[in-house]
């Protein structure tokens, strides 16, 4: 079983997926780069002297048959890049990760319908709706939803997939020792119970440092046919992750915004780059030429309502309403419009979300 080397190579922090995919290159099998001596690493052009000596060095307090039992103890699968079943896509970047190390059941995820959604931790609550609005046209497909599981668009684009019964994969920038952010601690529960897959590339111990999040990013886009970026200020992991998106040969996709808004700046100029606007569902199946099959559903509108309900759900409209607001253009009593909106929350006709406003459901 040559999983335990695989597992040998990434458990030493100092390595990186080139170095170690520059011995698998050269060796053609995990087992023997792994046994190979300083002599015979010396004889691979190209390769620093300094890197291989470190590696050789820390690899002596290695015993690869302890991390692969390290590993598999915490309940976490492996997936290495000599596996048939190592996503295609991922493996034409120039730099894959050779190992995985996820949670969940990554084959129930549909990788070949892989859309990625990157954008500021500090959406806007515009930004943040119009990535639930984009996402909701794709329900009930078989496309999968591949985002960081930060905070922002991210974890909001991942609650998008689950509430559409989308599937969806969060790649994390550490070990699964760690849970970063804690806030999105109860998408990591959904993802490991169903919803999809938690991956990573690294061994369960490493913390979740600065620079292990732009490394993460090419995970992200690199699983992924195209892109979408929900919100992306000029300086931002966003645009990172839009440039890895182009240098990948996939589909560059912006999702416009206020342009009084500084998380738009960086969005604005990928568009006048050349990106793909994206308002609707559809701009997204027209850029990449899917053709996708949808389950007809029963649409919630405002016919057959009775009088009050219909008049709720009309002054609601397209932007939210906070209950003052409503209670002023109904005329009802605190009492009445409080059953009123209850009702119509659990029919999935309007839903509260922050301030104490309501907005229609998804229609």
């Amino acid at each position: 079983m040559k999983t335990k080397f695989w597992t040998a190579f990434a458990s030493i922090e100092q390595l990186d997926s080139t170095f170690i995919q520059r011995l698998y290159n050269y060796f053609g099998d995990v087992e023997t780069a792994w046994n190979a001596k300083l002599s015979d690493l010396k004889q691979i052009e190209g390769l620093s002297i300094r890197k291989t000596e470190n590696y050789i060095e820390k690899k002596k307090n290695v015993n690869p048959e302890q991390t692969l039992d390290f590993v598999k103890n915490k309940g976490i699968n492996i997936l290495t890049y000599d596996d048939d079943r190592y996503p295609f896509m991922l493996r034409q970047i120039s730099n894959p990760p050779m190992t995985l190390f996820y949670k969940g059941d990554l084959f129930s995820c549909n990788l070949e319908r892989t859309l990625a959604f990157v954008g500021s931790r500090r959406a806007s609550f515009g930004g943040k709706e119009a990535v639930k609005t984009i996402i909701t046209d794709l329900k009930n497909t078989d496309i999968t939803i591949v985002s960081g599981l930060a905070a922002g668009i991210d974890a909001i684009s991942h609650e998008s997939a689950i509430t559409n019964n989308l599937k969806t994969i969060g790649v994390i920038a550490s070990g699964f020792d760690y849970i970063y952010p804690n806030s999105s601690k109860y998408l990591y529960e959904k993802m490991e119970n169903g919803a999809g897959a938690i991956l990573t590339e690294y061994y369960p111990t490493f913390e979740p440092i600065k620079f292990r999040f732009p490394q993460r990013n090419r995970i992200v886009t690199g699983l992924s046919y195209g892109t979408v970026v929900g919100e992306a200020a000029m300086k931002s992991g966003a645009l990172i992750s839009a440039n890895l998106t182009l240098e990948q040969g996939r589909e560059l996709m912006c999702i416009p915004g206020a342009i009084n808004n500084t998380n738009t700046e960086g969005i604005y100029k990928l568009l006048k780059d050349g990106a793909t606007m994206v308002t609707k569902g559809d701009d997204i199946l027209n850029a990449l030429n899917w053709t996708i099959t949808r389950i007809q559903e029963n649409k919630k509108t405002s016919q057959n309502l009775d009088e009050v309900t219909k008049l709720i759900f009309d002054i609601i409209g397209i932007e939210p309403k906070g209950f003052d607001e409503i209670q002023i253009l109904t005329g009802l009593t605190t009492d009445k419009l409080l059953i009123h909106l209850t009702e119509m929350e659990l029919k999935g006709l309007i839903e509260q979300i922050e301030g104490d406003r309501y907005k229609r459901g998804i229609e």
